[in-house]
């Protein structure tokens, strides 16, 4: 039969609070990173949530080479990497981050990084609740939000190239019509026509 915790302090165990706890930071690219500096600076501030969660500040690490890498699993990410050697090793306690599309966008390296906190007792946090990958349930919620965060990249992608094939068609219909215009004619804007 499955144990299910009554509290969350159930899950932080002393064990696990001897090891690290590991937040991680990440933007999808420069221009995030640039422009979006409160997502950045919230990120960071996960580090106060595993200090409430009863990590010593020193024994909280800040893993941050991923900024402006986006997730998708085609840019290698050596922040990632070290997270998941970190947990491999047995180091890890606690995983942070915001939310998991910070972590991964495919599933592959979302999935990966499930196992090996689930095999090393490795809970994760977000900004909301902790979740521990040996509990069915919260791997379920894991899981599902593993897969909607690929499936909104899909989507993402989707409307980028509708956009970008709109503004050709655009830039095309635009060419046309100036090309079309006899050159004595008074100038007139294609939304006349």
């Amino acid at each position: 039969m499955l144990a299910i915790p009554s509290s969350p302090d159930e899950r932080l165990t002393a064990v696990r609070r001897s090891k690290f706890a590991y937040v991680y930071v990440r933007q999808s690219s420069i221009n995030q990173v640039r422009h979006h500096q409160e997502s950045t600076e919230l990120q960071y501030s996960l580090v106060d949530r595993a200090v409430r969660l009863g990590w010593p500040p020193d024994r909280v690490v800040v893993i941050d080479e991923d900024l402006g890498k986006s997730g998708n699993g085609q840019v290698e990410r050596g922040g990632f990497q070290r997270l998941i050697a970190e947990i491999g090793l047995g180091n890890a306690g606690l995983v942070v981050s915001l939310d998991a599309s910070r972590l991964a966008r495919n599933n592959r390296d979302w999935h990966q990084l499930l196992e090996l906190c689930s095999l090393f007792g490795v809970v994760i946090a977000d900004g909301e609740r902790l979740y521990d990958p040996c509990a069915y349930h919260d791997r379920l919620l894991l899981g599902l939000s593993g897969i909607m965060s690929e499936a909104e990249l899909h989507q993402i992608r989707i409307r980028l190239h509708q956009g970008e094939r709109q503004k050709r068609r655009g830039a095309s219909f635009a060419y046309r019509c100036q090309v079309a215009w006899p050159t004595t004619a008074p100038a007139r804007s294609c939304s006349t026509l």
